[in-house]
């Protein structure tokens, strides 16, 4: 009973699995079906989900959107070498099967899989030299640092100091493929930020903006659009590909 009890706590306690209540009455007779069929089913050992039952499956519209578009952008271009600050670590894995990946967080991954390398590391300090990462990505980063949320120091300017260091590390000739929460300005702390769309680019004065790419209110992927298309949006998804020309 100790295990049903706990889920019970934790869907009053969080108010989106509160709502899955109302499938329990289905739960109990489907158990009681499948006891009678002859399935041992101990009370201590139930594990309720009572909230799978849907007519579509179930996503967020950006961290899908987000890893087809990076994964697209890998394979046209096949760099050597990638680098991700941060991002998906389910992504990180699947991209690695294709491309070299050196995965850096400021929570270190620690797993081995062959085509990932991770090392400990910071937006505040990247542990790269100057110019010398030719292909990068940070996707739904940026829009966290400095709130402390995942143990980075405080930090109010926080995305203007890990857009410099982004800008830092890229190689002349590079890329920086980047995405962010876009729409109403504001800081919900300490959850996330939400940019202006078209402040983003301004963060890296000596970078240009390559292509925008979004996810809509509505989870709509447009593929090539303008930033200015996202302004006045609640909580959408810009995606940029910042470049630094070659010299």
């Amino acid at each position: 009973m100790t295990r049903i009890f706990r889920r019970v706590v934790e869907m009053v306690i969080e108010p989106r699995r509160l709502l899955g209540l109302r499938h329990l009455p289905r739960f109990l007779a489907d158990r009681r079906a499948l006891r009678r069929a002859g399935l041992a089913l101990r009370w201590r050992d139930l594990h309720p989900q009572l909230g799978d039952r849907l007519p579509g499956t179930p996503f967020d519209p950006h961290y899908f959107h987000q890893a087809g578009w990076l994964a697209r952008a890998l394979a046209a271009g096949r760099p050597a070498q990638h680098v991700d600050i941060g991002s998906d670590v389910r992504l990180v894995a699947a991209l690695s099967a294709f491309v070299p990946i050196e995965f850096v967080d400021v929570r270190p991954l620690d797993v081995v899989l062959e085509g990932l390398t991770c090392r400990a590391g910071s937006l505040g300090s990247l542990p790269f030299a100057d110019r010398s990462v030719i292909s990068l990505s940070c996707l739904h980063v940026i829009e966290h640092v400095g709130l402390g949320r995942y143990g980075d120091p405080l930090d109010a300017d926080g995305p203007r100091h890990a857009a410099a260091e982004l800008a830092r590390v890229l190689s002349p000739g590079g890329r920086l493929m980047l995405s962010t929460p876009v729409g109403r300005p504001r800081v919900e702390f300490n959850a996330h930020r939400v940019f202006d769309p078209t402040s983003i680019p301004a963060l890296f004065p000596g970078l240009t903006l390559d292509r925008f790419a979004l996810v809509d209110d509505g989870g709509r992927f447009l593929p090539d659009v303008r930033p200015e298309q996202a302004i006045g949006a609640e909580y959408a998804c810009g995606l940029y590909v910042l470049a630094r020309p070659v010299e």
